[in-house]
């Protein structure tokens, strides 16, 4: 089902209907600074399988944390000073920080490393839904196993069938994150993206 919503002043009740959705287990799509993203509610378990299933995901590949702000961070990431100013200067942005994880992540979704994928976007949609929501939307990039992310909403509606609702807000880039991880004190890139690595290394 697409929703069609304002990408720079998103209607809250529109905002309200795609959150009402994801608490009751439903999964969506929605448009971020980089790229369409898929999501479901961090603490609900079988939203998480379901994530997994549309989109044909290998359960061993990791799904990030969609937060609001850096404060929403240090609740499920552990952040030292250093990382702090790192996260400060580029958040929120086109990055994923891989950071070591607080006891307050789920134990289902945490993987051996004991890490986490931490994202804040820069986009008024992921921002207002992740704030409705009141915790980090878990995600993944709007692509099929091993291809591009996919650019606009109706063929991401199309592409996957099992999605609850698509949020349409116009199209967004094919370009995902920068992927940084943090989480041994140094900085090591993972994926060059859409973020500048320039002044990270």
């Amino acid at each position: 089902m697409l929703l069609s919503i304002n990408p720079q002043h998103p209607e809250p009740r529109k905002v309200q209907r795609a959150i009402e959705i994801v608490r009751n287990g439903g999964v969506i799509a929605y448009p971020t600074d980089t790229v369409y993203g898929l999501g479901c509610d961090l603490h609900n378990k079988q939203a998480i399988e379901r994530l997994y299933q549309i989109k044909g995901m290998d359960k061993k590949q990791r799904l990030a944390f969609v937060c609001q702000d850096l404060s929403n961070i240090a609740k499920y990431a552990v952040v030292d000073n250093t990382t702090y100013r790192i996260l400060k200067h580029h958040t929120p942005g086109p990055y994923t920080w891989v950071l070591p994880a607080t006891r307050d992540v789920p134990r289902f979704v945490m993987k051996k490393q004991k890490t986490v994928g931490i994202r804040v976007p820069d986009h008024p949609v992921a921002v207002a839904l992740v704030e409705e929501l009141g915790h980090p939307i878990i995600s993944t990039t709007a692509c099929e196993p091993d291809e591009d992310p996919i650019a606009d909403p109706w063929t991401i509606d199309a592409t996957f069938p099992g999605l609850d609702l698509v949020l349409e807000a116009d199209v967004c880039g094919i370009v995902p994150t920068t992927v940084v991880d943090l989480s041994d004190g140094d900085v090591t890139i993972l994926r060059e993206g859409a973020g500048p690595i320039d002044d990270l290394v």
